[in-house]
């Protein structure tokens, strides 16, 4: 049986980044990878420019009083070269006057009358300057691919007048579950049957972790009904299924997907919850077998799912971000499996902190609404003492 970890890169061996396509410049693209390293067409700023309000001197006056010879305001140009003896009043972002090394703030000089400006200190040359170019310079590869795009490098793509870029789509991923057990949340169940709780928890997950889900519906304990369904979730980049991946009378996911040519690359995990998870591929498609329990399906799509549609996305480090938190309490763990427990995290004066939240198993998906994360426990039995220091798994 694979380790979580073994199973994570055979994950990430079979995701292939998907083709580029042309986007363009808005909201739409956050959280998507640039496919194409972004150069700066231009220096930015393209002029030396006053970081504040004030006055542009050249140093070599000293404190003397100047004479003022121009007043410039962002968006205009100084007309008038600075020599011996003056100054030019100058506004935040405009640029300076040639000849001027140093902007001296408004609030530390003093206004003299006949227009003379004098100096409360002795200016330094580059003071209150943003030169040309400290940004950015032509040429400069200033964004590269694998990063996922934040509001800040829109407006930077926006800056570089980059109103389209080539970027990585997002996966479409097809969401089915089965089991004749299942009804959708808007009917009453019947005698022996719950809620489809997993379509809609695997559509959220989707959704966060930057794909399209696209819903199919409840497939029957039906193969024939079944093969229908896996053929439309097929066209997808992605196909998950929840259920039906074990090894009882009516799990029949795994002889399905193999009639319709699917290739199975691992079928089972050594972690708890979630032992039961399938993996294979049709050519680039990505299928996931998912385990029917609500918590063994969050922690395998977190661990596996997540991770491949982020490498499908182009970023460079699609794996779930684990950090080190210790334990605010005592905690008994008692597994054959290492074991992914629901847990809240915070931080106090002692650094990063996490609890175990009570939780019965993988069917309560109530303990997962209460965590931030999941501590990883290995195997065995063991008494964990309040301050020990756990992995957590972040919920992101």
């Amino acid at each position: 049986m694979l380790s979580v970890q073994a199973a994570q890169e055979l994950v990430l061996r079979n995701a292939s980044r998907l083709p580029p396509a042309s986007a363009t410049l808005s909201h739409a693209l956050l959280g998507l990878t640039l496919a194409e390293a972004i150069t700066s067409p231009l220096d930015s700023p393209p002029f030396a420019k006053a970081l504040v309000d004030g006055y542009a001197v050249r140093c070599e006056d000293g404190t003397v009083a100047r004479r003022v010879i121009e007043e410039v305001v962002a968006g205009q140009v100084p007309r008038i070269p600075l020599s011996t003896g003056h100054a030019t009043r100058i506004m935040t972002g405009a640029p300076l006057p040639e000849g001027a090394d140093a902007v001296v703030m408004q609030e530390r000089t003093e206004l003299r009358p006949e227009g003379f400006v004098a100096l409360q200190e002795s200016p330094r040359p580059g003071q209150n300057i943003m030169p040309r170019g400290r940004e950015m310079r032509r040429g400069e590869t200033v964004l590269a691919p694998g990063k996922p795009l934040q509001p800040q490098h829109l407006g930077l793509l926006a800056t570089l007048g980059r109103t389209s870029v080539q970027i990585v789509a997002r996966p479409r991923v097809a969401i089915l579950a089965t089991g004749d057990e299942l009804v959708e949340p808007e009917l009453d169940p019947g005698p022996g049957q719950i809620r489809n709780s997993n379509g809609p928890l695997l559509m959220g997950l989707t959704a966060r972790a930057g794909g399209t889900p696209v819903y199919l519906g409840i497939a029957s304990d039906d193969a024939e009904k079944l093969k229908q369904l896996v053929a439309r979730g097929l066209e997808a980049d992605v196909l998950l299924l929840s259920g039906g991946v074990s090894a009882g009378k009516l799990d029949l996911v795994p002889a399905v997907l193999e009639a319709e040519g699917v290739n199975p690359v691992f079928h089972k995990v050594f972690m708890k919850p979630g032992k039961p998870l399938f993996l294979g591929t049709l050519g680039r498609r990505l299928v996931f077998g998912l385990p029917g329990n609500p918590v063994s399906t969050f922690a395998g799509f977190e661990l596996f799912v997540r991770p491949a549609l982020r490498a499908l996305m182009g970023y460079d480090d699609p794996l779930p971000r684990v950090v080190t938190a210790r334990l605010q309490q005592a905690h008994r763990h008692q597994s054959d499996r290492p074991t992914y427990h629901p847990a809240v995290l915070g931080e106090d004066a002692g650094g990063r902190w996490t609890r175990p939240v009570p939780w019965f198993g993988s069917p309560d998906l109530r303990a997962v609404c209460a965590a931030d994360g999941l501590c990883v426990f290995e195997a065995g039995t063991r008494d964990f003492a309040a301050g020990e220091k756990v992995p957590v798994l972040l919920l992101e």
